[in-house]
Formats: C-alpha cells, sequence, structure tokens
C-alpha cells in the first residue's frame, strides 16, 4: 500500500479560512482585496465630500447685514454640513474597526428577480408630465394628474375612487403651501377660482 506525500496548505490558497474583520489582508491579497473588504469606506468619502461642499456653500454665501438674531441663513447649512462630516469620520473609524453592514435578509423582497421596467417608465413619465404642465395648467390640476398618476403606475386600478382623492390631496397641498406657508404655486386657470 502505498501513500503519496501530502503537501501542507499554504495561507494564501483558496481553501484558507477567511480573514476576520478588521484584520489585515493576507500576503497576496493585496490593496484590492482590502478595499474590497472596507467598501463603506466610499460612503465615508461621499459624505465627507458633501458635508465639504456644504461648508464651501456656506461660507460663500452672502447675508444681509440686516440680519436679526443670531440665526440666520447660513445657521442650518453650517450644521447639516458639520453633521455630514462627523458622521463620515465616525463611519469610517467603525468600518476601519471592523464594523460592517448587515446583508439584506429580513424583507421580502426577492433579490433575484428582474426590474419593474413598465411601473419605472410609468412612473418617470407622470413626473416629467407634471412637470411640463405645471406652468400652463398650475399646481392644482397638474398635481392632481401626478398624484393619480403615481397611483396607476404602482398598481392602484380604483377610476372612480383615485382622482378624487388626488384632486383632494392636491388642493389641500395647494391650500396649505399658497395660504398657510406663504410658499406662492402657480394656480394656473384656476386662480381665479382658488
Amino acid at each position: 500500500m502505498t501513500t503519496e506525500p501530502t503537501r501542507p496548505a499554504r495561507p494564501d490558497t483558496a481553501g484558507a479560512a477567511p480573514a476576520e474583520p478588521g484584520t489585515a489582508p493576507a500576503p497576496g491579497g493585496g490593496a484590492r482585496s482590502w478595499l474590497r473588504d472596507h467598501s463603506e469606506l466610499g460612503v465615508c468619502v461621499l459624505l465627507f465630500a458633501l458635508g465639504v461642499l456644504v461648508l464651501t456653500d456656506a461660507f460663500a454665501m452672502s447675508v444681509d447685514i440686516a440680519q436679526r438674531g443670531p440665526v440666520g441663513p447660513r445657521t442650518v447649512p453650517f450644521v447639516i454640513g458639520g453633521l455630514f462630516l462627523l458622521i463620515a469620520v465616525l463611519l469610517a473609524g467603525d468600518v476601519l474597526r471592523g464594523g460592517r453592514g448587515e446583508a439584506e435578509g429580513g424583507e421580502d423582497v426577492d433579490l433575484d428577480a428582474p426590474a419593474d421596467w413598465r411601473t419605472v417608465l410609468l412612473l418617470t413619465g407622470v413626473f416629467l408630465a407634471a412637470a411640463v404642465l405645471i406652468g400652463p395648467l398650475g399646481f392644482p390640476i397638474a398635481g392632481a394628474l401626478l398624484f393619480w398618476g403615481s397611483a396607476y403606475a404602482l398598481g392602484s386600478r380604483h377610476h372612480g375612487r383615485d382622482p378624487l382623492i388626488a384632486a383632494g390631496i392636491s388642493l389641500a397641498t395647494y391650500f396649505v403651501f399658497d395660504n398657510l406657508l406663504g410658499v406662492p404655486l402657480p394656480g394656473g386657470p384656476l386662480m381665479g377660482v382658488l
């Protein structure tokens, strides 16, 4: 009975145990493997860039000298930009210490199912139509078409109820923004009536 000599397994072969999160890559794995294992750092870079952009715009913003009180138009951009930078740094620290985002698992979504392009195209058409029609028809009519078209694209087929609900939501939105908040919205042909 003859046996062939066995060779010891090399640690950089495919059969090796996976590295623990937060550890250095195995020899031969390289920077590409390390970046793949720490891909969440891309989100950190994006958040940091957004924070820098927001703060840069806030510093460049012209402020009226007659501003009253300590809170002015720069306050919110400073807070948001600072929070972007803080979250980017905290997230990067967590990722570098080995933290990883959990994979999707609890939802009833089939990740292998193809995209529903019909719904995407219908919604895109509804949004584009609303953007084109808001000028000539005004917000109440264009908004009603937007809400009803979105409901139809997403699967609602109540042809008597959906347009009425869409018109009610559109009119309520128009009144809240135009009358209560003071944000002027185009009324279109209904301007004299409303």
